[in-house]
């Protein structure tokens, strides 16, 4: 799809909607354009012209994050050892989960106000299905593990470090931890010969 180039002022603005999105979504604050708009110095009119929902913003601000892991997501498809690949995938998805305020609302909402968001979950969703039937299918992941077992899981691991809090670094490591203990559960013990 090709979008006409915004004009050099009407980018500076979509620019400043973003960033003070951004902050907000960082602070915990709930997205409303009116209050987006007074934050930015910036007429109502304008902000709903560039979004028409607090939906799309927030999904705005969560589509780097979003595009990271989708590459990420092709990336670690491409590797050829399926359990290196989906651990990779799953500190990735972890870390952006626990540093990233705007990823859980946009991933958990049951619609998307853009296309793009759209595209980009299916992305996520499908590098990690394959991911987890490749390594199920190696023999180095529980079998009883499904692809709808994930997401709880990596949830419970995000939720488990917003609740202790601390610093970016701090969550990361924290993360980490969970996920390395929850990855020893989920992958099998070798065969005895």
């Amino acid at each position: 799809m090709t979008t006409t180039p915004l004009r050099k002022d009407a980018a500076r603005n979509w620019d400043r909607i973003v960033a003070v999105a951004r902050d907000l979504v960082d602070q915990g604050v709930p997205l409303q354009l009116n209050d987006v708009a007074r934050r930015s110095g910036l007429g109502v009119g304008t902000v709903y012209r560039h979004f028409a929902t607090p939906e799309a913003l927030l999904e705005t601000v969560a589509t780097p994050c979003l595009e990271s892991l989708a590459a990420h997501g092709r990336e670690a498809v491409a590797d050829t050892d399926p359990w290196r690949a989906l651990e990779g995938f799953l500190f990735r998805t972890v870390e952006a989960q626990v540093t990233d305020a705007s990823l859980a609302p946009v991933t958990a909402a049951a619609t998307d106000a853009l296309s793009r968001t759209a595209e980009l979950k299916g992305s996520v969703w499908s590098a990690g299905k394959t991911l987890l039937e490749r390594a199920r299918e190696a023999g180095v992941v529980r079998a009883d593990l499904t692809p709808a077992d994930l997401v709880p899981l990596m949830c419970g691991i995000a939720y488990a470090v917003h609740v202790h809090g601390g610093s970016p670094a701090e969550r990361t490591d924290a993360a980490h931890r969970y996920l390395t203990a929850l990855l020893e559960g989920l992958k099998t013990a070798p065969a005895n010969c």
